[in-house]
């Protein structure tokens, strides 16, 4: 994989110093959705009937079940260990939920989990825009925990955390084989509480010849815990150039886009439109194809797929309204989930071109359905297809204009994508300001803490 300091890094690559691993998250962006409420891109909630005695001792197996499989072997173990475990008296429900987290994790799906109730309601109050934490989305690629994106303005943001930094500990406890949902209980917590992440990353160093080459660090970070509240579209304008920047679909982002939308629409001298989905995690599915809708219209804006088949197409929800404007949406790795709907959906239709990096690859469909102990389980169902059928799971979309944005560059407040877009626009080349002696004096000294 290519070592760049904005992308994350190689597994093995910190193999010698802790040795790394493995989209949950603090916000929990994935990608799921409700057929009336829709969460970010595809989950249907179903009420999953029980009882509350014990059922399977000495009941029939259901007749979708192998016949191979004994459960009496399962309630043997079970029988077995209550009885001749020598700490006693067990937690029953403790073992229950244990064995359901289990089943799930042998699919060795990072997307796929069980929640207890209190990590379901967690999970619930992160999509409704608010909660306690430090504020980063993160997620596992190639078998690594890494950080998705920090939100705006949010502890983890101010600390210095970056999208693709791979988290190695949390408060020392090493991140090997833990799970996602570990991690996030690990890091969430309540306010004015810390929180001190190990994290890897890569910086450029010159070589021998003088050429940039990128270098492995570890690095702690200690984050002060805060009430996150996700205010997920901002706008601002630059050289005539209307900036939408949403940050996460969360439950205001379609009130919110709205109203950005009739803002810009509003005013006489616009050239375009940069439409920021760079570090946006996600969110839900229908406030995404609300969005996608004043460029698309009533097309196709995302399919879904499961076992080879397409079983359904989800279409815009009203007429373009954008569609005529210039319109450039800028990306990078840590555009996942139902931004990447968005941007694979404006770029099919030749709408939009897209600015940035590659993106994250997260494009698989979760349903998610609750117990009546308010426990609850995510599944992976289906892949999301953009309207060209191109599949955006594990492969992510390619940016027409390939720009990246360093660690240098974030250190010096620089933002070559940015620049890229407006030039493209406008047709005026346009870059951020040099650093000066001071600003470059304050990078490397930040670098050097950091280390």
């Amino acid at each position: 994989m290519e070592q760049r300091p904005s992308r994350a890094p190689h597994t093995g690559a910190w193999m010698l110093a802790l040795c790394t691993c493995s989209l949950a998250s603090l916000v929990i962006g994935m990608a799921i959705g409700r057929p009336n409420d829709s969460l970010a891109a595809g989950s249907n909630v179903n009420q999953v009937t029980s009882t509350s005695t014990i059922s399977g001792v000495g009941s029939s197996v259901p007749s979708d079940v192998s016949k191979e499989l004994d459960f009496k072997q399962f309630w043997d173990l079970w029988r077995q260990v209550k009885e001749r475990y020598y700490k006693q008296p067990l937690d029953e429900k403790k073992m229950m939920y244990g064995a359901m987290q289990g089943m799930v994790a042998s699919l060795e799906d990072p997307y796929t989990t069980f929640f207890e109730p209190k990590s379901a309601t967690e999970f619930s109050q992160s999509l409704q825009g608010k909660f306690e934490g430090i504020g980063a989305e993160i997620g596992i690629k190639e078998e690594q925990l890494q950080v998705i994106a920090p939100l705006p303005e949010s502890p983890a943001e101010k600390a210095g955390i970056r999208s693709g930094d791979a988290i190695l500990k949390i408060d020392g406890t090493e991140t090997v084989n833990m799970s996602i949902e570990k991690a996030v209980s690990l890091i969430r917590g309540d306010k004015g509480t810390k929180v001190v992440l190990t994290l890897g990353r890569f910086h450029t160093e010159k070589d021998k010849a003088g050429k940039d080459k990128q270098v492995p660090e570890t690095i702690e970070v200690s984050i002060v815990r805060d009430v996150i509240v996700v205010k997920s579209v901002r706008v601002t304008y630059k050289d005539d150039v209307a900036i939408i920047e949403i940050s996460h679909f969360n439950q205001d982002t379609d009130s919110g886009f709205t109203k950005a939308v009739d803002e810009v629409l509003g005013k006489t001298n616009i050239k375009g439109i940069i439409l920021d989905l760079r570090n946006d995690p996600g969110g839900y599915l229908d406030r995404s194809i609300s969005v996608a809708s004043e460029w698309v219209g009533e097309n196709v804006i995302v399919s879904e797929r499961r076992q080879g088949k397409i079983v359904d197409e989800y279409r815009g929800v009203r007429k373009p309204r954008l569609n005529t404007i210039p319109t450039i949406v800028l990306v990078n790795q840590g555009s996942a989930s139902a931004s990447e709907i968005v941007a694979g959906a404006l770029q099919d239709y030749g709408v939009a071109r897209l600015v940035g990096m590659k993106t994250f690859g997260k494009g698989s469909v979760q349903d998610y359905s609750e117990f009546p102990d308010k426990s609850a389980v995510k599944i992976t169902i289906a892949e999301w297809l953009t309207p060209k059928g191109r599949s955006i799971n594990k492969t992510g979309i390619e940016p027409d204009v390939t720009v990246d944005r360093t660690i240098e560059d974030y250190h010096a407040d620089r933002d070559p994508q940015l620049d890229k877009a407006i030039e493209l626009i406008t047709g005026k080349k346009t870059s951020t300001p040099p650093p000066t002696a001071k600003d470059e004096s304050k990078a490397k000294s930040s670098e050097s803490t950091k280390k």
